[in-house]
């Protein structure tokens, strides 16, 4: 039996699971203790040095506020602080965090609610975005209508198949699209075919199902009308680069490009990051849909090799062909080689063969080249391209048990690992088989 995908996830590229059991359904973060992820790090402290280094334990923080509220409380700006990876709000994780030229005694004295922070030592750089290995994760899923032996059953066999595959696709998960307004790649699009005031209107003022009723009856006015006075009096506080735009635009009527760079830097990037990761998740779609393989190369792949900490190095590839395909697929057992697909940019190589028709073939259906991801009014927004591993390596371990919060149900524990860059719902997904809202 053919197993339903949920709408959403059509919509950002994601046509099929990999594994064909049923679903547990159920949902995440009943508890705020639900979903815990610790940064694997590869920053090493040092015993002297201009950046202090810290263990940064958050619970139900988004991770940009709660740095703006510890900024205000040094006295600092926010760019003095630097974090390898942006974790999950409704969650408790753990990661490392640097600040310029602070002392220990005045970390000691800071007291904001649900955060801790533990002195480790120093280092002579700041830490930078992806200055991680990955992140381990510990989630419960609850509310799940299932006997104890269904569940249990159910859950071994999607973790078999994972097994066999070594894996689950490499999708880009829901959140790299807005988890509640799922349509950055949207407004990726029209920035990339330059429609600018297309792609802004969107921003502000597109609305979503899964937002509230009231929040959609206001974007819902100003995406028709584009009255930006009404806006910034009806809408709630908390959409704030939505109002920073529309002030914008209230002031400099037409200057789309001024309010986009009206946005910090790394939210503005989201839009064309967000069409790229569409794209791919496309690609892979239908290579999955054609039965070609995850774990192994076939002729015209193109691979990248295993990095100095095991992590796939997509900076250095290689085309494979008929002559090394034997030695390639021996690299990828060992898992010191990786198949690739692209994040299209204005420099991709784009695969031979079979996958490379696959490649063109989904490029193709979305109407643009390669040029076009050179935004010379936005030169921030350009991007060359890359190439991303399609399998992502791994093996969760479950636990069913009672749960304490629902009466009659039970709840399983999953407990696995992924390299920086990955998504704890592509796995959750295989498992559960549910509404990405359900998955949020």
């Amino acid at each position: 039996m053919k197993l339903e995908i949920p709408e959403t996830e059509k919509q950002i590229g994601i046509e099929l699971y990999c594994t064909d059991s049923d679903g547990i359904k159920g949902i995440l973060r009943q508890e705020v203790q639900d979903f815990i992820v610790n940064e694997i790090s590869n920053i090493k402290e040092l015993e002297e040095g201009k950046h202090l280094i810290l263990n940064f334990t958050k619970r139900n923080w988004d991770l940009h506020h709660i740095i703006r509220n510890l900024s205000r409380k040094l006295g600092i700006s926010q760019k003095r602080i630097g974090y390898a990876g942006t974790k999950d709000k409704r969650a408790i994780t753990k990661q490392k965090i640097s600040i310029y030229n602070i002392q220990k005694e005045v970390i000691d004295s800071i007291k904001i609610k649900d955060l801790d922070l533990e002195f480790r030592g120093y280092s002579n750089k700041q830490i930078q975005l992806g200055d991680l290995i990955g992140n381990e994760f510990k989630i419960i899923i609850r509310n799940i209508e299932l006997d104890e032996q269904t569940l249990h059953s159910r859950i071994k066999c999607t973790a078999d198949k994972i097994k066999e595959l070594g894996g689950v696709p490499c999708f880009f998960g829901i959140q790299r699209f807005g988890a509640f307004r799922p349509i950055t790649h949207d407004i990726g699009k029209s920035i990339v075919k330059g429609n600018l005031k297309e792609a802004a209107i969107a921003y502000i003022a597109k609305s979503y199902i899964h937002e509230p009723l009231e929040t959609r009856r206001v974007r819902d006015f100003v995406f028709k009308t584009h009255d930006y006075d009404y806006g910034l009096k009806e809408y709630p506080l908390h959409l704030r680069y939505e109002r920073a735009m529309m002030h914008h635009l209230k002031t400099n009527v037409d200057d789309f490009i001024g309010a986009f760079t009206v946005l910090p830097k790394g939210i503005y990037k989201i839009f064309i990051h967000a069409y790229q990761s569409y794209i791919f998740n496309k690609i892979l779609s239908k290579r999955i849909k054609e039965g070609l393989p995850l774990n192994s190369a076939i002729d015209g792949d193109i691979v990248c090799f295993k990095s100095d900490i095991g992590l796939p190095n997509v900076h250095k590839t290689q085309k494979v062909t008929l002559k090394n395909l034997a030695g390639i697929n021996n690299l990828i057992k060992r898992k010191r080689a990786f198949v690739t697909a692209p994040l299209i940019g204005y420099d991709t190589e784009f695969a031979s063969g079979r996958m490379g028709e696959i490649e063109m073939q989904v490029f193709k259906n979305e109407n643009i080249s390669c040029e076009y991801f050179k935004i010379p009014d936005m030169s921030d927004m350009s991007s060359k391209g890359m190439r991303r591993e399609i399998l992502l390596s791994v093996n969760p371990k479950f636990k069913v048990e009672s749960d304490e919060l629902n009466s009659n149900m039970f709840k399983t524990t999953l407990e696995f690992s992924l390299p920086k860059g990955s998504y704890a719902t592509t796995v959750l997904r295989e498992y559960m088989k549910a509404e990405p809202i359900d998955m949020s």
